[in-house]
């Protein structure tokens, strides 16, 4: 089971976009494409739907991870009476490993304490080698094995997506060797191609130039090519730029450079991972099991995204931390685009072209821009058929019910002894055999972010989007449910949502509407509410502590456990023994090479270094220090206690301030990208005066404090 992310319907050559799959292609080629296969609009909500066959809030995941909020379907605690996949598929007899990305495990159960039943290995897979987030750095991932933090093969230097098919491929052949009278079942999640959109620079050289014409004729040229590949109907509508989005010909040469080369760096991307997926196919025909195994291949857990903002973003954390970058910066540093110093997302209009030919984008579910995926489906033993359409509709939720009728089990009442829940998922097995359009899915409900509808019986009822993609998590407004304009389309006739019958409809926009909250209400979305809402309570390691005491040293603790030092003023103490050759090495440090700070010594120097984000760093230096026993002090004062504020940086050695300096800002959110660490660094190094290899520090250090103002 494949699994990518952020890819829009429009976006691969499978379904006549303008990137290059050929792997994919071929898979189609001799099975079926899905043209009517919808996901969440969200990369957690689609991950739990998928593996627990349940809708996202009727399991707690009506958001992302690091937007829970209190009420029932938006806790991100998936309940244990909804098994996954994998734990089923294990009691039936079948070898289960995951690969790849996770965003499934509440945030405040990620730290090396646990509780380990919501990591992978806790949800019924054998073995897990990827990260629990939503993203990481590419060319540095902050990778788990099963349960531990592990440094990737390579030392940085090689993209994930090779390790990953890497590991992939070696496990399956383990599985054969050791148990080859037991199934297996892989569920293979990339991040690709969420940002950062990362891609080796072969990869990249390819498509350059290939983007210059601009996202209007991407566009346009994608939904032709649709038509002639019958992935859409010969009648489809392509519905017009939202009036919000700039048009490619008002951008100034400048912008247009920089979104073209942003633009190839998602190419590459997802280009680069179909190759990598075509290792694993090869593998399993080199060994004989390519015929006889099922693979589902949804590209995209959602629609292309438009979190990347008017002009798309050289760091992803520029957007989290509501800080704008300005053109002229991104532009000084365009060759970064795609390598591991640069943490990119394409602007907004992008990930609408790549929605051809249908409105809007991630986050939107009330529209197939945000919810419609292709879906690819291979089974050469049992598919008679060769590179057939099915437009019959289903969800993300169909998956489930679908493995499990091919493996001929049964979805089991009691798990682990626990009664489950029953499954919202129909098998869509049916529809490998036929080509009949009839659909065994009657209704479906949608809702992300506060956009919302519902499909029935080939009418979609839906609500008109409210809040952009790439305004701030924290600051979009509460819309007014019950108050919200509603649109009408008949998929029948329409199957791009292109023209709204509400007006002319009324009585079955009534019906639909009063399913939608009938559903709504048994289903846990209700109430709809915004991400900063009713986040009070919120379980956490380290929310409420002021003080930190660390006696060992320590790797990769997860955001939420560590230090919560963005708002506040704050300071690192610690005692070292410096020895003859003057000391070196990381003291205590969060974050990454994008953003964080670190407290380290440099050939016996002490330094301070603080990054909110290229062009914004801060680096304080004392004086040499002698061999012998030290009392260090870090500071951190904001000039307010706010997130955001700006700062006064110091060092003191010994009961004497040996330096200061001021930063213009302080960071808002570490986005939850790689974790604190004390005595060394880890994932990638947040000073560039160190490399990884180096940052152990080199002296004794008998305990490190950190207060909090």
């Amino acid at each position: 089971m494949f699994l990518t992310d952020d890819v829009g319907y429009g976006a691969c050559s499978t379904f006549g976009g303008p990137i290059d799959t050929p792997y994919l292609d071929s898979l189609a080629a001799g099975g079926a494409r899905f043209t009517q296969f919808h996901t969440t609009a969200m990369c957690s909500p689609t991950r739990a739907a998928l593996l627990t066959g349940r809708n996202p809030h009727r399991v707690n995941m009506g958001r992302v991870t690091a937007r829970p909020s209190y009420y029932d379907g938006y806790t991100s605690v998936i309940p244990k009476s909804a098994a996954t996949i994998a734990d089923v598929l294990r009691g039936g007899g079948y070898s289960t490993a995951m690969f790849g990305k996770g965003h499934i495990t509440p945030e405040w159960e990620m730290s090396p304490q646990g509780p380990f039943d919501r990591w992978p290995t806790g949800m019924g897979f054998d073995y897990f080698y990827g990260f629990l987030g939503f993203d990481t750095n590419m060319w540095s991932p902050d990778l788990v094995e099963n349960t531990s933090h592990v440094r990737p093969p390579g030392g940085g230097r090689r993209h994930f997506d090779e390790i990953m098919a890497d590991r992939a491929i070696d496990w399956i052949a383990q599985q054969k060797a050791i148990t080859p009278d037991k199934p297996f079942f892989v569920y293979y999640a990339t991040g690709t191609a969420h940002s950062p959109h990362h891609a080796p620079r072969d990869w990249l050289e390819k498509y350059r130039g290939t983007f210059d014409a601009g996202w209007d004729i991407v566009r346009s040229r994608t939904f032709e090519r649709q038509k002639a590949l019958g992935v859409i109907p010969e009648r489809a509508c392509l519905t017009p730029r939202p009036d919000n989005l700039p048009a490619w010909s008002s951008l100034s040469p400048d912008r247009k450079t920089l979104a073209a080369r942003l633009m190839e760096a998602y190419a590459a991307a997802l280009d680069h991972f179909d190759f990598q997926v075509g290792r694993v196919i090869q593998a399993l025909k080199d060994w004989n099991e390519f015929d006889n195994t099922l693979i589902l291949f949804i590209q995209g857990d959602n629609g292309g995204s438009a979190e990347g903002g008017f002009n798309g973003l050289l760091f992803e954390q520029s957007w989290a931390n509501g800080f704008e970058e300005k053109v002229e910066d991104q532009i000084q540093l365009i060759d970064r685009i795609g390598g591991p110093a640069a943490y990119n997302h394409f602007p907004a209009a992008w990930g609408w072209a790549i929605n051809s030919p249908f409105q809007y984008y991630k986050q939107v579910a009330s529209h197939f821009g945000g919810t419609r995926n292709g879906l690819v489906a291979s089974w050469p033993c049992r598919m008679r058929e060769r590179g057939s359409i099915r437009t019959q509709f289903h969800h993300v939720v169909d998956i489930f019910p679908t493995v499990l009728e091919a493996a001929g089990i049964e979805s089991p009442r009691t798990v682990n002894g626990i009664a489950q829940d029953p499954v919202d998922g129909t098998s869509m097995l049916y529809a490998l055999d036929s080509p009949d359009p009839i659909s065994s899915r009657r209704t479906q409900i949608f809702e992300s972010m506060q956009n919302f509808g519902i499909y029935h019986e080939g009418w979609m009822a839906c609500t008109t989007p409210e809040n952009d993609p790439w305004e701030s998590f924290a600051h979009r407004k509460a819309s007014v449910p019950e108050g919200r304009k509603w649109e009408l389309y008949d998929l029948s006739n329409d199957y791009s949502q292109s023209n709204d019958l509400s007006t002319q409809h009324p009585d079955k926009l009534q019906a639909l509407t009063r399913l939608f909250w009938k559903q709504a209400a048994d289903g846990k979305i209700l109430p709809i509410h915004p991400p900063g809402e009713a986040a009070e309570g919120r379980p956490s390691h380290g929310a409420s502590r002021n003080s930190f005491k660390y006696r060992r040293r320590l790797r990769n603790l997860h955001s939420d456990a560590a230090p919560h030092t963005v708002g506040r003023s704050f300071r690192i103490s610690c005692d070292v023994l410096v020895g003859p050759d003057g000391g070196h090495g990381v003291l205590a440090c969060h974050g990454s090479s994008i953003n964080g700070y670190a407290f380290y010594l440099l050939k016996g120097v002490p330094i301070l270094y603080y990054n909110a984000i290229h062009p914004t760093t801060c680096r304080v230096a004392g004086v040499k220090l002698s061999p012998g026993r030290h009392t260090l002090v870090a500071r951190v004062d904001l000039d307010e206690k706010k997130l955001g504020s700006a700062a006064t940086l110091s060092i003191e050695a010994d009961g004497l301030v040996a330096a200061k300096g001021r930063i213009d800002r302080t960071l808002k959110t570490f986005l939850n990208q790689n974790g604190f660490n004390v005595g060394g660094d880890t994932v990638s190094p947040v000073s560039p005066d160190y490399q990884l290899e180096e940052s152990e520090f080199d002296g004794e250090l008998p305990y490190l404090l950190v207060d909090l103002d």
